[in-house]
């Protein structure tokens, strides 16, 4: 008989426990696959072998967003990866085709991976699920679950598991550090900027110190140098097939700031701050409701953030330019973390993040203590009640406690 199968998730919680991205946290899902019987509530269902696997699907197509290269452009491009490994949760014993059961929970915990792994790709942490604007990236996660009913072909089963990542928090030490950079010009003049941090989530704000300096052994010619005006900026660069034979960039500019200056070149230097607001995505339509998401994607405020796949990178820099006559302009760019989340946001996760880990203390990779199954044969007493149903004077009738 056909089976029902779906996957749920431990009581009041989530399926993903821990944080991806943090190795202190491991992360896992956990959860359990329940296959009933699909029509006549206590036909039995012929289960010959159960597995589970988390599967990340990944597309790029970079002309989507163009109507007119749409359709010149190579077709979508797509990949399907295994996170991990394969999980056997339920074979039927050896010389058997089948069990008929009424009624089957397996549960299962299946590790994210969490290791740096460099070119071990079975242990990178799995990039965070993103759905660029017309489709031109996208990555997303499924659990399926794979079902083979006695000589039947087997039949796959996708659950939707929507996956952040968390190694990218404003709140974290290392993008708290300041970063500093210079470049000069014809040996006159040379630009230096410094960043307090370098972690932006939507509507953070991003100050930039800058300073522009004459060259001390040039400086009858540095003198005559204007300083017209400084811009900054940030722009998003998005490459598509990184790894691949034929990488694409697309840079796009989402932020910018003016500032005119329009004065000489001052011996001690010219120094100045300037700032900008990381733009945000509104996640309102315009009746001010915020419409259900997708139920493979997180809803975040911003189109995109920094993450690499297998198929696209997406990267951002600061960019500083300082135009100037009587010398040429300057342009520095200074990569930059972006965050899908705003440094509030950060601030409330770090709580969690930290419970998280001390809850991951006592759980051990290798011998995770998933419960025991539960298994109903066709043929075990009171195997009825477990589907709410009873014999009544030779009728089936619902079960009543």
């Amino acid at each position: 008989m056909a089976a029902f199968v779906r996957v749920s998730g431990p009581p009041n919680s989530n399926f993903l426990v821990g944080y991806p991205g943090i190795s202190a946290t491991l992360p896992r899902i956990e959860g359990k696959v329940e296959i009933r019987p699909l029509i006549g509530v206590s036909a039995p269902v012929l289960v010959s072998l159960v597995t589970i696997a988390l599967v990340r699907r990944e597309t790029i197509h970079p002309s989507a967003d163009s109507v007119t290269k749409k359709h010149l452009a190579a077709p979508r491009k797509e990949i399907a990866d295994v996170v991990g490994k394969e999980m056997l949760l339920f074979r039927c014993p050896a010389g058997k085709e089948y069990e008929s059961v009424l009624c089957m929970d397996l549960p299962f915990v299946i590790f994210i991976p969490y290791g740096r792994g460099g070119e071990e790709v079975a242990r990178r942490v799995p990039p965070a699920s993103l759905q660029l604007p017309s489709r031109t990236a996208e990555t997303f996660y499924e659990l399926v679950v794979t079902v083979q009913q006695g000589h039947q072909e087997q039949k796959k089963y996708a659950f939707p598991v929507p996956i952040c990542r968390y190694d990218t928090l404003s709140t974290f030490g290392m993008y708290n550090r300041p970063e500093s950079a210079e470049r000069v010009t014809d040996h006159l003049v040379t630009l230096g900027i410094s960043l307090p941090r370098w972690s932006y989530g939507p509507l953070d704000p991003v100050s930039v110190y800058i300073k522009l300096s004459p060259n001390p052994d040039w400086l009858s010619k540095a003198r005559k140098v204007t300083i017209q005006k400084i811009t900054v900026g940030i722009e998003e660069e998005i490459t598509f097939n990184h790894e691949g034979d034929e990488p694409s960039k697309k840079v796009k500019v989402l932020a910018k700031s003016t500032q005119a200056v329009g004065v000489k070149m001052p011996e001690a230097g010219y120094f100045t701050n300037l700032g900008l607001v990381f733009p945000a995505k509104d996640l309102r339509d315009s009746e001010g409701i915020v419409p259900r998401g997708k139920k493979e994607f997180p809803t975040y405020a911003v189109s995109g953030f920094t993450t690499t796949g297998t198929l696209y990178k997406i990267e951002y820099f600061l960019t500083v330019k300082a135009q100037m006559s009587s010398a040429k302009d300057i342009l520095l760019r200074q990569p930059i973390v972006v965050c899908p989340f705003d440094h509030a946001g950060c601030k409330e996760e770090m709580e969690a993040i930290e419970q998280a880990a001390k809850d991951a203390a006592h759980v051990s990779p290798d011998n995770p203590m998933v419960p025991a199954s539960h298994i109903i044969k066709a043929n075990e007493p009171g195997g009825l009640s477990a589907l709410g149903m009873a014999i009544v004077g030779g009728v089936r009738k619902p079960l009543i406690d």
